[in-house]
């Protein structure tokens, strides 16, 4: 399974919002954690249905949602 594999949007679950493999773990969430200060290990102990690379998914995706071109007129 590739890190972008590991991201599913469901519009049953939070309205479309990306989540992590299907499960109620949004990609938001692991990013708050982190963004919290919490490591790698703890955010895994803290959600125990993540696993390593969804943490590397979440933030591969959040690299790609900010890094989009700017066009200037």
């Amino acid at each position: 399974m590739s890190l972008t594999d590991r991201i599913t949007s469901e519009p049953d679950k939070f309205s479309g919002r990306p989540c992590i493999r299907g499960l109620r773990i949004r990609v938001v969430d692991i990013l708050d954690l982190l963004g919290a200060g919490l490591s790698h290990a703890e955010i895994l102990a803290e959600l125990p249905d993540l696993e390593a690379d969804d943490i590397k998914a979440a933030i591969a995706l959040a690299s790609r949602r900010v890094d989009h071109p700017v066009i200037t007129a």
